[in-house]
């Protein structure tokens, strides 16, 4: 540590930890989570292969290289501060995008009507020091659900680590998709289930549930036809040191049921595709009696929640069974008019 940095930061004389420039997300993580980063100033680099995160007292829980004085201005809190200084009228303002997501070293933005996209790219790079890639999101395409992006800013490297909770998904956000609007029921997906239980995660992506609820100590039967978001799930599990308990298959999910799981097996079965009601019947054969299923649905506002527990009824009853509603929850908005919202209910 440099000379009298064991104090708090004042005005002039701001503290800052060095730590090696791959371990930036991390480390601002476990900052966040100590409560000592400081959101008001900027990553900036610290030589050649390590960075300096602003922080606003000496971390106690975090192994860092050194904590060091750092003078510097606060940085700018919007990104119509950074795009004024580049020289945008407020009309152009009025166009600049709203949202975006940090996703591990990247940063995900819907440019929508924006004009001078490298200059919005550039910007939020000095927004967020700690990402080198700004990428503009499309849509979602296929039958694999691959991503529409583009790089506008930066390195250009779309492959990426991002931490949740101590939740780690390694993923190429020019491959495979990620909502960071679905964080909320990532992190409640792991809290929801109990160690030992047997799970199916028939739509499982690169294991943004699986994972959470893998860490949680449930065995989870996970699927996942996309040939590039299974690689990363079984990278994943790895990752976070959970591959014992997850059981991976590149396949169709039904195929999976029907020739790998006896009927009425597993306690809890995780439906996280916005057309699931269409693969109930395969999941209700697998779901033991008294067990849980959590189904997602893209659903039109004025049927939000009707829609999707008629069909959860129907589908139901056409096995012979009921079913309790447990909870509604929305997720977020998916379209004009549309929410994502899911159903979780016990099936008897």
């Amino acid at each position: 540590m440099s000379d009298d940095a064991d104090g708090p930061a004042d005005a002039d004389q701001r503290l800052a930890v060095v730590v090696a420039n791959p371990r930036t997300q991390t480390v601002i993580d476990a900052l966040q989570a100590e409560g000592v980063y400081d959101a008001d100033r900027s990553v900036q680099s610290w030589g050649e292969q390590s960075v300096a995160i602003p922080v606003t007292d000496p971390p106690q829980s975090v192994d860092v290289r050194e904590v060091v004085r750092q003078v510097g201005e606060p940085r700018l809190r919007s990104l119509d501060d950074h795009l004024r200084e580049r020289g945008w009228s407020d009309g152009e303002l009025d166009n600049a995008p709203s949202s975006w997501a940090v996703v591990g070293s990247v940063v995900l933005v819907k440019l929508g009507d924006s004009p001078r996209p490298e200059a919005v790219g550039e910007a939020l790079l000095e927004l967020h020091g700690e990402a080198d890639t700004v990428l503009a999101r499309g849509g979602i395409d296929g039958a694999h659900r691959e991503p529409d992006v583009t790089v506008i800013a930066g390195e250009g490297d779309t492959e990426t680590v991002h931490t949740e909770h101590g939740t780690k998904y390694a993923l190429d956000l020019a491959e495979v998709m990620f909502s960071p609007g679905n964080e909320a029921e990532r992190v409640r997906m792991g809290e929801a289930v109990e160690a030992g239980e047997h799970v199916l995660d028939m739509f499982a992506g690169i294991g943004y549930f699986t994972l959470p609820m893998a860490r949680a100590g449930a065995t989870v039967t996970a699927i996942e036809r996309n040939p590039t978001a299974f690689r990363y799930l079984v990278e994943n599990a790895m990752l976070n040191d959970v591959s014992e308990r997850v059981t991976p298959y590149r396949a169709d999910c039904r195929d999976v049921i029907r020739e790998g799981l006896s009927e009425g097996t597993v306690d809890r079965v995780v439906m996280g595709y916005y057309e699931s009601h269409e693969y109930l019947d395969s999941a209700l054969s697998a779901l033991s009696p008294g067990g849980v299923v959590h189904m997602h649905e893209a659903t039109p506002e004025d049927l939000v929640f009707d829609r999707p527990i008629e069909r959860l009824e129907d589908a139901a009853a056409d096995a012979g069974r009921s079913v309790e509603v447990l909870d509604t929850r929305r997720v977020k908005g998916y379209s004009e008019g549309v929410a994502h919202v899911v159903v979780d209910a016990r099936v008897e």
